[in-house]
């Protein structure tokens, strides 16, 4: 079983951790200061959030859970890659790509926030997680050439 592509996995599964932390040390005071009786916000979500905290203090939270949605095709495709012996070479170095992309789209919407900015970063990004996810498939008929 080739490993190589899960490095950049594990760096993207602690990267992920780093923003939840993040989140959290910018958010805990955040609501301390808006003076929000969580008591009353029985069923509430975290986009209740937004328009009460800091818009930079969301900034944070929806990266968050940014990083909870398209990356879970990343680590499908990763392991499914990894497991078929095709997560090395080109395969590993599309996955850290992404993972490079993924952690500046982190950094730019949790500090400036500047949509073009990010939407640029989401979209380029996407482009080796939609080849490594063809590959994925490509690897699974036994169509990739595994070494």
């Amino acid at each position: 079983m080739t490993m190589q592509i899960l490095q950049p996995v594990s760096v993207l599964v602690l990267w992920s951790m780093v923003m939840w932390v993040w989140m959290y040390i910018t958010r805990l005071p955040a609501i301390a200061r808006s003076n929000l009786d969580a008591k009353a916000m029985v069923g509430s979500q975290g986009h209740d959030f937004d328009g009460v905290l800091p818009d930079s203090a969301q900034w944070k939270a929806h990266n968050y859970n940014h990083l909870m949605e398209q990356p879970t095709v990343f680590y499908a495709a990763c392991f499914t890659l990894a497991m078929l012996g095709a997560g090395d070479g080109f395969n590993a170095q599309l996955a850290w790509v992404y993972v490079a992309f993924r952690i500046v789209h982190s950094l730019v919407q949790a500090t400036i926030n500047r949509v073009p900015v990010r939407f640029a970063l989401h979209f380029i990004g996407s482009i080796p997680l939609i080849m490594l996810a063809a590959h994925a498939v490509f690897a699974s008929f036994g169509w990739w050439p595994i070494h």
